[in-house]
């Protein structure tokens, strides 16, 4: 996909996007839904998508690089032996949410990750079991069709708490879910939906 297709005012795309923010629509057109097969991309995700609760998804994505930056670009291992004293220092840092058991809760993940990477061989492998290796492909219209959760993302969800995860959530879940395209959920009518599903077979 070129660029050019990132400007195309006039191609159909979810019905959940703000088309006014054209970082936003980047997001959409490049990332959303596209299959993630490397572990720092799905911590990554894991990280912003747990900073998220609460929040817009859009207040987390315009702080991204700023998480880059404070997260050692989210280098699993890095993430996993910040000190209390790292933490207390993020806590200063203005381009990131600064709520304490969030900033702790990534500290906390990236230290199970690195369990689960031992377990499974890779982030990505315990995440992907779930879908059994292969992109749930939904029927989605409208926006009241967008789900919340499935009964997926509540088994993920459950799991991931017994291993003492946190702020991973059935809601926090799915979004992840979307994002890294364990769910294609474009829209049906979304120029990316079938692109998605044809590179991905």
């Amino acid at each position: 996909m070129t660029n050019n297709s990132v400007n195309e005012s006039q191609t159909c795309r979810c019905p959940w996007l703000d088309l006014s923010k054209p970082d936003y629509v980047a997001y959409h057109d490049l990332e959303w839904g596209v299959p993630v097969k490397d572990d720092q991309t799905m911590f990554e995700f894991l990280t912003l998508e747990s900073a998220q609760a609460g929040l817009s998804w859009y207040t987390v994505l315009k702080k991204r690089e700023h998480y880059r930056r404070a997260f050692a670009n989210f280098d699993v291992d890095k993430v996993a032996n910040f000190d209390q004293q790292t933490i207390e220092q993020l806590l200063q840092n203005p381009g990131i949410i600064r709520n304490r058991l969030k900033v702790q809760a990534a500290v906390t993940n990236a230290q199970r990750v690195l369990i689960l990477q031992q377990e499974f061989g890779s982030l990505c492998n315990y995440f992907w079991q779930f879908v059994d290796h292969k992109p749930i492909v939904n029927q989605l219209t409208t926006l009241a069709d967008y789900p919340a959760t499935s009964t997926i993302s509540d088994a993920i969800s459950k799991d991931m708490k017994q291993r003492g995860f946190k702020f991973v959530g059935s809601t926090i879940i799915y979004a992840h879910m979307q994002a890294c395209g364990l769910v294609n959920d474009h829209s049906v009518d979304c120029y990316r939906r079938q692109q998605i599903i044809d590179q991905y077979r």
